[in-house]
């Protein structure tokens, strides 16, 4: 019986560390006979259309305008230009084990934009921002990024969006479900390919077979199954469970490229990649390893 509980978990871990953390290598393949924002307004439109048919077969009905708008909003800052700069920036010969490190600093962001919120941020917290921030000039400081400072900014920018997007969409109200994640995607399904047709992006041959087979895989299993995934586990682990692929994804990314994809990271990137981490697992995991001492308030007496 605890077998068949566990079942849902592993699979919904597996979605996310396998499967998000080898997407930054299939867009790579992509974007090799795909220009950048063509395929992720392709991929996305194709996702979210996809899972919109399967929710109003099953009888769903599109929600109220107000949830509707606040989950295009949502597709926009995290899918559109969260997603949609990696993915010029892949193009832009940034290696895909690279921005998946630079894309673990998520979670530093987060709390930076969480306390813009109201949400008050621990000292320790304040300490894993700063060791992700020596890790991410470290980055920069040489290697494959300091040749490309255009597509190490894209990066930052877009997860930077997600971020905020990620802050701001739990403090808004959104449609149940599986129904926000379908209008997200066909949301910035529709920004990309508006944005590709103004930039000028044209499809100079019929993309290859690896492209059309990474398209595919980054839409079912990229954006329909992992982000259903995500959604799973929010509801029923804790959050560092939950969050932890943001430490994981980097190395699988990295693995997958450089074991691969023939890329190459100098000592200094390796270096780098590890205090990231190192920073992203002290804000996530720092609060349940290093709890806050309990505030105790003196009770007053009361007067006879």
């Amino acid at each position: 019986m605890r077998f068949r509980h566990l079942l849902p978990l592993m699979g919904a871990l597996f979605a996310l560390y396998i499967i998000w953390g080898s997407t930054y290598f299939v867009i790579r393949i992509g974007v090799q006979s795909w220009p950048p924002l063509m395929m992720a307004g392709v991929r996305f439109l194709s996702a979210g259309a996809l899972l919109l048919a399967f929710l109003m077969l099953r009888g769903h009905k599109l929600p109220p305008l107000r949830p509707l708008l606040n989950a295009a909003l949502i597709g926009v800052l995290l899918l559109a230009v969260g997603n949609g700069f990696v993915t010029v920036a892949e193009h832009q010969d940034v290696p895909s084990g690279i921005a998946a490190v630079v894309v673990a600093t998520v979670p530093l962001f987060t709390l930076c934009f969480s306390r813009l919120f109201g949400i008050k941020t621990r000292k320790l917290e304040w300490l894993g921002i700063a060791i992700g921030m020596a890790g991410i000039i470290l980055l920069n400081s040489g290697g494959n990024l300091s040749g490309n400072p255009w597509g190490a900014l894209m990066i930052l920018i877009g997860s930077m969006s997600w971020a905020f997007g990620s802050v701001y969409g739990s403090r808004i109200e959104l449609p149940t479900g599986m129904m926000a994640g379908a209008i997200e995607m066909v949301t910035a399904g529709i920004v990309l390919l508006a944005a590709s047709l103004l930039t000028g992006e044209k499809m100079t041959a019929m993309p290859d077979l690896s492209g059309f087979l990474a398209v595919g895989y980054l839409a079912i299993f990229g954006s329909v199954i992992a982000i259903n995934a995500y959604m799973f586990l929010i509801r029923n682990v804790s959050p560092a469970v939950a969050t932890s692929y943001a430490y994981v994804n980097p190395v699988v990314a990295v693995l997958l490229g450089t074991g691969l994809g023939g890329e190459s990271l100098s000592s200094v990137e390796w270096m780098a990649l590890g205090i990231i981490i190192m920073a992203v697992v002290l804000v996530t995991l720092g609060k349940y390893l290093l709890p806050a001492k309990p505030v105790v308030t003196p009770c007053q007496a009361e007067k006879p």
